[in-house]
């Protein structure tokens, strides 16, 4: 198989974002390239078109790549709904709930197989494989049954470029501590070495970069600068904190549950682009503060993050803020717990058969809980209820276990293109509730939303902001600034003399 593959120092370093930018350089200078991931642990997941769920960071790859995603391309994703349990998604469907221990006993030798079977359709479907690694290559209590650093390197045989994070600090003891708990073979495979997020003067880091090529043996292939808003999903909770941390500080102040669980926070995305929107992360009462509007996000463990919600004194500030006439929106899990009542039939959610509770009561509701979940790609447009122009199509995905179903007629959002009623729509469009993951990536449906706080605020109305036309700008971009820095030729000798 001809490939690289990109393995990172820790978390958060920058593997999804480079391998992203590898895509679309590669895809520009027309090689047929793919990415993949063995495994990933995320709540941030991404619907392929014929419905599978894969981690959102290959889904937004193999758009980078100029190509449809499929399930091959991620086929196990484990998404956390507690501390010690994960859902299992198996080439794109739920099959159950695990335990680390319990996957690591059971599950590794499928996971092995099902690693060598994706990796050999993706090399009969394509010219070139980009393989990102997940965390560190030498997390020693974890490397006796790991499938998605080394083991997967040694089952493609490719090379393996190394990233390290110089932001966060320590970038020297990273890499030499990374490379010395390589085992021999292993650190033969590792051929080139990246410095990202560099900021201030490179001139300043020549001399470093001589001594750690000095004292490692391998080139560094380049030090990519610290890109700010570059529009690169990301995939864990380190994501989501730097995704908030550059937020503008607009009129319109947007209080985002913090929920244990969220998932899917990339549908929060398109506010960081309105110049008008501060947008914040909110865990308790003492940070709720007086925001125009509130929105509840996806979670991967609905029941959970409600009672999370109650301890921490939220619900109260919640119904306060509607009362006020502020705004609300949940999405999803988010939806489930503005509901009046959620019981879980199925025990998929607490693994509790039958278990009710009380949600939160704004909307109208009840939602119950079985055992399949719902994973499609939807195209909607406004109920007639709403008095919105019904024309307008809106797109998105659903990804959740559970059916919600208003005990009060004629208050239903959308109608989806299967004929199917979702979500509320209640006091002309204070309180939303949606199962639509991306909801706010639509223009027209984000832009009549904030005009409606803005009106309420006496604020002026603004025209849409055309963000989704951005996208494939974004990848051009992100393909120029990294083939900038990085030397792109030796990159490619790596991999055709391996």
């Amino acid at each position: 198989m001809k490939g690289i593959m990109i393995q990172g120092t820790a978390s958060d370093v920058g593997k999804s974002f480079i391998v992203t930018a590898l895509c679309r350089i590669l895809a520009n200078e027309g090689v047929k390239v793919t990415p993949f991931k063995s495994q990933n642990m995320s709540n941030n997941s991404y619907v392929t078109k014929d419905g599978k769920e894969i981690g959102r960071a290959q889904g937004i790859q193999a758009e980078a790549a100029k190509i449809e995603a499929t399930e091959w391309m991620n086929p196990i994703l484990l998404k956390p709904c507690s501390d010690q349990h994960s859902e299992i998604v198996y080439l794109g469907k739920a099959l159950e709930m695990l335990s680390g221990r319990e996957y690591r006993e059971k599950f590794y030798e499928n996971g092995l197989e099902v690693v060598k079977s994706s990796l050999k359709q993706l090399e009969n479907e394509f010219d070139m494989v980009v393989i990102e690694g997940a965390g560190s290559p030498v997390e020693i209590n974890l490397n006796d049954r790991e499938i998605v650093n080394m083991t997967v390197a040694e089952l493609a045989d490719v090379p393996v470029v190394l990233v390290a994070d110089i932001d966060r600090g320590g970038v020297f003891a990273s890499i030499v501590g990374t490379i010395e708990l390589l085992e021999p073979n292993e650190r033969k495979r590792v051929r080139g070495l990246i410095i990202n997020k560099f900021r201030g003067d490179f001139t300043l880091f020549e001399d470093a970069i001589q001594w750690l090529e000095n004292r490692t043996g391998i080139p560094i292939l380049g030090v990519l600068p610290y890109i700010e808003n570059h529009m690169v999903d990301g995939e864990d909770s380190l994501s989501l904190q730097s995704m908030f941390s550059n937020r503008n500080k607009g009129a319109i102040d947007i209080a985002v549950i913090h929920l244990p669980f969220i998932s899917n926070f990339s549908d929060l995305e398109p506010f960081l682009y309105e110049e008008d929107v501060s947008i914040r992360l909110v865990k308790c009462e003492e940070e709720f503060g007086n925001p125009d509007a509130v929105i509840i996000p996806g979670t991967k463990s609905t029941i959970s993050d409600l009672k999370n919600i109650r301890e921490n004194g939220l619900e109260f500030c919640i119904r306060k803020h509607v009362e006020n006439g502020g705004f609300i929106a949940g999405i999803c899990g988010g939806y489930q717990i503005l509901s009046e009542e959620i019981i879980d039939e199925a025990g998929s959610d607490t693994g509790m058969p039958n278990y009710k509770i009380n949600g939160i009561e704004l909307i109208p509701a009840i939602t119950t809980f079985y055992r399949e979940k719902e994973t499609n790609r939807m195209v909607a447009h406004y109920h007639e209820n709403t008095s919105l122009p019904t024309n307008h199509l809106l797109e998105g995905y659903e990804i959740h276990l559970g059916k919600t179903v208003l005990t009060k007629q004629g208050c239903s959002f959308l109608l989806f293109n299967n004929d199917e009623e979702d979500g509320y729509f209640g006091n002309n469009g204070q309180i939303i509730g949606t199962y639509l993951h991306h909801l706010f990536h639509n223009d027209e449906w984000r832009n009549q939303w904030l005009n409606m706080i803005r009106k309420q605020k006496g604020l002026p109305i603004k025209e849409a902001i055309n963000i989704r036309k951005y996208k494939d700008e974004r990848f051009e971009k992100l393909a120029l600034q990294v083939k900038k820095y990085l030397k792109l030729d030796l990159l490619k000798d790596i991999i055709n003399q391996w």
